[in-house]
């Protein structure tokens, strides 16, 4: 599996060719916990640059102050003070138009949820919608978790990873208490007909554990990179150890939905990502999630969103560009 974590100063990974560039978290010496949080500032340029990127880790960002645009994957946010945002790995993002963008960011893998395994699911909950508004008393209760998350990365005092984690925690769980549409500060959607949402990038475990709910999440967390899209139910069994009734049992009383059916949703999700924010031709991002045949890419593409790959794209670039253009001129 690709590092999630690198060496201060370590270069980006050199994504395949035209594809975002994917950010790993630096950390400051060798086996320091993978957290990091701060202020913009702090955490340096590549936190708010304003090209399409994907990370290994998660991003929790409380802005406090500026002006411009957030798009994240298919939708753009506004930025209009106080917000908090909520990235996944693997999710593409960047700033736009930007002016001023001032908050704390808090930044960890997978692994820095040793504690609390149960806030990968919270986490993921959140990023359906993404980008809270917060009121006076939210954004004081949010900015006091985030200023003590700050502190104790800045100063490292004796059991600050305890803390931190324990912070973290509790940032998830208000996060998850906060209402999920706040009037006035919705996002603009510049998708074609239908987005799917994605999985987020972890590492996959070895062996999956018997319970229903925990096989359902092994799968989930198998089947996150990108190149898991090209699979079948019956690889990931048995990847996982069990039949393919097995997982199809487990993983649909679990979500509702049978593994085939995630595996489909992750293939759409990935070509939408390719459509939106590379120049790949389409014959390549066909082959990229597992379509020897570019023309059975397309009608499957047609099927799942009700759109051609390129309406997709010509959707999506143009209604960005419009929305640009006027947030240019107001």
């Amino acid at each position: 599996m690709r590092s999630t974590t690198v060496p201060r100063g370590t270069p980006c990974v050199i994504p395949p060719a035209g594809e975002p560039p994917l950010h790993r978290l630096e950390l400051p010496e060798p086996g320091a916990a993978p957290f990091a949080a701060g202020s913009f500032e702090e955490m340096g340029p590549l936190s708010w640059t304003d090209h399409p990127h994907r990370h290994t880790f998660y991003e929790i960002i409380h802005v406090t102050a500026g002006s411009g645009a957030h798009v994240i994957d298919f939708a753009r946010w506004p930025v209009r003070p106080p917000h908090l945002a909520v990235i996944l790995p693997g999710q593409i993002h960047h700033w736009q138009g930007d002016r001023d963008v001032d908050g704390t960011l808090a930044l960890f893998t997978e692994d820095f949820l040793v504690d609390h395994p149960g806030d990968r699911e919270v986490l993921r909950q959140l990023a359906r919608t993404s980008w809270f508004a917060l009121d006076t008393e939210d954004d004081t209760r949010i900015g006091r978790l985030m200023t003590d998350l700050a502190a104790e990365h800045r100063h490292r005092a004796a059991g600050h990873e305890t803390v931190s984690r324990a912070l973290l925690h509790v940032l998830v769980v208000r996060a998850a208490r906060l209402p999920q549409h706040s009037g006035g500060t919705g996002p603009t959607q510049v998708t074609g007909p239908t987005q799917v949402t994605g999985p987020a990038e972890a590492d996959g475990p070895d062996r999956a554990p018997a319970r229903p709910a925990a096989l359902a999440e092994a799968f989930t967390r198998l089947t996150a990179p990108r190149e898991a899209v090209a699979w079948s139910v019956r690889e990931c069994a048995e990847r996982l150890g069990v039949s393919p009734g097995h997982l199809t049992r487990a993983v649909r009383a679990a979500t509702g939905r049978s593994p085939g059916q995630l595996l489909i949703a992750a293939r759409v999700y990935r070509a939408q990502q390719l459509l939106a924010h590379t120049e790949l031709p389409v014959r390549q991002i066909a082959a990229r999630i597992g379509f020897a045949d570019p023309a059975y890419f397309c009608r499957f593409f047609r099927r799942e969103t009700g759109s051609s790959p390129g309406d997709f794209r010509k959707h999506h670039r143009r209604h960005h560009q419009s929305i640009a253009t006027a947030q240019t001129h107001a």
